[in-house]
């Protein structure tokens, strides 16, 4: 792969950016207002959950600028702890890591084309998952330049609505700058809501996937995630300012149409055809992010393991095109079954300790004595602050969903066992 067919700080961060804005930050808002009205609350929480996700960025730029291969937590997991553990992380985003959340991105996209334009929603669904493959099936430069579009017309988008809200100024809002957040913020509500915005805030660390993709991975990869992370932390803040600013607590409390419900207070009641056509470009964004990377990591684990071997080939422009064919069909049977959000549910738990032990892989690279390309200025305690959220999150899903992650845990044996079918292939 030539220097000229890989890509650059803004592609790394526009595929950042594309993963982490989805439909979470326009949906939450109703609920974390059931119980914590306060708007300093709702800031502290969004601002929390960009800490958290900047944290990650940090610790993924530094594994990623010093691994130079693409994979993501697979070949770090490898290369940090054991290929076992590796492996099963690479198996979660093989089976249903990318596939069933495109899936669900495609479904929900579905859905609003379907409000706006009255169509059935599976074929808008399949079409969206068929058409970012197709996207990204013939270069690295095409897949590029298409996702700085779409990434670019999102941000406009985003931004315009920002502008417009911050200066208008609806007759009942539901900002409440008290000092009850005092409160608030020591309620077990709070810690369940920051569950939800840290899950609105996943995405951060996609450029990782894609490593060999990258010009300079040394410089390139720490500045598209974590300037990435930063945009989107901002935007997200923002964002939960404006909806308070434009809309009533009633109106809001306990809703999930936020974005809706604020576009028809500024604009007028055709706003809410109108934003659904926004939100599933938003959608297309995150659905051809997602088809990028994921078949990168499933390429990678079919070189090392024989069992994957026909997910290995590319073609002649570097393109995994097996690969990103295959997740496509997992992608569209799910749609077709309705299975994705229950297997969603379930591989959330290993998705979230995957992350966990990445991070925690930066302490393993400092204490082998590497010399790092890039080092984390804030190590170890924004390191830290990353684990102990993730700790709190994986007990309290423990605790919350124990049939969910009890059968996310017999996925992973399923992994296991093809783990130890594949080096029996290879002895």
């Amino acid at each position: 792969m030539t220097r000229q067919t890989k890509i650059g700080t803004w592609s790394a961060g526009a595929l950042v950016v594309a993963n982490m804005i989805g439909t979470g930050v326009f949906t939450s808002l109703g609920f974390q207002l059931q119980d914590t009205p306060n708007t300093w609350s709702i800031l502290i929480l969004w601002i929390i959950g960009g800490l958290v996700a900047l944290a990650g960025a940090f610790s993924y730029a530094e594994s990623g600028a010093y691994f130079k291969r693409s994979g993501g937590e697979y070949h770090y997991l490898s290369e940090l702890f054991h290929p076992l553990i590796g492996y099963l992380s690479g198996w979660i985003s093989l089976t249903v890591g990318f596939a069933a959340p495109i899936a669900l991105a495609a479904m929900a996209l579905a859905a609003y084309v379907e409000v706006a334009l009255d169509v059935s929603a599976v074929y808008p669904a399949i079409m969206a998952v068929v058409l970012a493959s197709l996207v990204h099936s013939f270069s690295i430069r095409q897949s590029s330049n298409v996702q700085n579009l779409v990434t670019a017309m999102k941000l406009i988008l985003i931004f315009g609505f920002i502008m417009v809200g911050l200066f208008y100024s609806y007759p009942e809002n539901a900002l409440d700058w008290s000092n009850s957040w005092t409160l608030e913020i020591a309620k077990p509500e709070f810690a369940v809501s920051l569950v939800y915005v840290t899950y609105a805030y996943t995405g951060w660390n996609a450029a990782a996937y894609i490593v060999e993709e990258i010009r300079n991975p040394a410089r390139q990869l720490p500045r598209g995630l974590i300037l990435g992370t930063l945009l989107v932390t901002l935007m997200y803040v923002v964002i939960q300012l404006v909806f308070l600013k434009n809309a009533s607590s009633e109106q809001l409390t306990g809703q999930l149409e936020i974005g809706q419900i604020v576009a028809v207070n500024i604009f007028g009641d055709k706003a809410g055809q109108q934003l659904s056509l926004v939100i599933a470009l938003f959608l297309f964004s995150s659905i051809s992010a997602m088809v990028w990377v994921g078949p990168r990591v499933s390429q990678i684990m079919a070189e090392d393991y024989r069992i994957w071997s026909f997910l290995r080939s590319k073609s002649k422009n570097g393109i995994p095109l097996r690969a990103i064919w295959f997740q496509s069909l997992l992608s569209v049977l799910m749609i077709l079954t309705g299975t994705f959000e229950q297997i969603l549910i379930f591989c959330g738990f290993t998705l979230q300790l995957s992350s966990a032990l990445t991070v925690a892989g930066s302490f393993v690279l400092r204490k082998k004595g590497h010399l790092l390309p890039f080092r984390n200025p804030f190590h170890p305690w924004l390191t830290m602050v990353f684990l102990a959220v993730s700790a709190w999150i994986l007990i309290f899903l423990l605790i919350a969903q124990p049939v969910e992650t009890g059968i996310g845990l017999g996925i992973t044996a399923l992994g296991i066992l093809t783990y130890y079918i594949s080096k029996s292939i290879q002895s």
